[in-house]
């Protein structure tokens, strides 16, 4: 039976695609070949970014790249030392990597993650799984929340229908109708969790986050300020969906204040943004969720106490941290993308498509041997 490969070259003189189908039993022989020209305006778009003057920012992210990559490996190392195992007792690492760029809705749709797997995996001498998400971009899908399914194994329950937020830059929620009910689970991005709230006291005050939500606390929501930043496209844009903090960026917000053309005091726009998350992910609920019966927060707006009393002032059903159902709100992400390796290594789908829209499942990530 013939062993059949196919390789996929295209070289640094930008002209286009080889592309050989190889018979590998024995010596490899070429059994067809292709050649697909670059078009005009491709070929333009790589020259531009091959020249001189555009080499600070390729050269930029390529040091990123490599610069995450060994700290995530620092990292494994050092929980390794602490837990005092060695790599041969670790059967892989799911790294998410850092998201720069999210586009799933455009034309080309991608969504960029750096800390390059190779230099994990080889400064670990651990096999390591990464790329999660690209591979339900390619098949339809938003490429995000990949966390739904993790929270579909993991927290969903015989009798109860609950609801699993993600307060992370982004917030996501996770809808579990109960087992008994036989519906299925799904989930999308609500909008922003903490990104505008870092942004904004960043700008302001040179913090890098608000401790508690202690300086919202100290201004008041203003609701003509709410309703303009909740008037985008987004929070009435049908799931699956999702975001990033390029798209709820601080220039996002500077341009809605301009509109307004009112002397806010800082505080009531850290109120208001504050208020701005917590009623995005109630009024989420009850449109997508209205049967749910009790809601568990995870991600690092856990701990964001103004945060929490306003979803709880909104929402009328019991909310908790996932603290109660025994993992530690800021631990639940990293948990998912071990068991996100855990599926890729035993060649498992690893999207929830009623999440992500893909049209079908997929085995999600690229696995990089040790």
């Amino acid at each position: 039976m013939p062993e059949y490969y196919i390789g996929i070259m295209s070289g640094t003189s930008l002209d286009g695609i080889d592309t050989a189908l190889v018979e590998m039993t024995g010596t490899p022989a070429l059994v067809n070949f292709h050649y697909t020209p670059f078009s005009v305006g491709l070929r333009k778009s790589l020259t531009t970014y091959c020249q001189p003057n555009h080499l600070t920012l390729t050269r930029t992210l390529g040091q990123l790249d490599s610069h995450l990559g060994e700290l995530y490996a620092t990292s494994v190392n050092m929980l390794l030392a602490k837990a005092q195992l060695s790599s041969h007792n670790i059967q892989a690492i799911g790294c998410h990597g850092q998201t720069i760029h999210h586009a799933p809705d455009i034309p080309h749709p991608f969504s960029m993650q750096l800390g390059n797997p190779n230099i994990i995996a080889e400064l670990t001498n651990i096999t390591t799984v990464a790329d999660f998400r690209r591979r339900d971009i390619a098949a339809g899908g938003q490429g995000a929340p990949l966390v739904p399914y993790f929270h579909d194994a993991i927290f969903k329950h015989p009798t109860e229908n609950r609801a699993i937020v993600n307060i992370g830059g982004i917030a996501n929620i996770t809808i579990l109708p109960s087992q008994q009910s036989g519906k299925t689970s799904s989930g999308f991005d609500t909008g922003p969790g903490n990104t505008l709230l870092d942004q904004w006291i960043l700008n302001i005050k040179q913090q890098p986050y608000d401790h508690s939500g202690f300086w919202a606390q100290s201004g008041q929501p203003q609701p003509d300020l709410i309703d303009l930043l909740k008037s985008d496209p987004f929070f009435t844009q049908a799931p699956p969906k999702s975001s990033g903090r390029e798209y709820f960026s601080l220039t996002w917000l500077t341009d809605k204040l301009k509109r307004l053309e009112k002397n806010y005091a800082p505080e009531d726009i850290q109120a208001s943004l504050t208020m701005l998350t917590a009623s995005t992910i109630v009024e989420a609920i009850e449109t997508h969720a209205p049967d749910t019966e009790r809601i568990f927060i995870c991600g690092g707006g856990t701990y964001n106490t103004t945060l929490l009393e306003n979803i709880r002032a909104l929402q009328l059903c019991p909310t908790d941290s996932t603290s109660v159902l025994g993992i530690n709100p800021n631990h639940v992400e990293a948990i998912a993308f071990a068991w996100l390796a855990k599926r890729c290594i035993d060649k498992k789908p690893g999207n929830l498509t009623t999440a992500t829209g893909a049209t079908h499942p997929v085995i999600l990530g690229a696995i990089y041997q040790k």
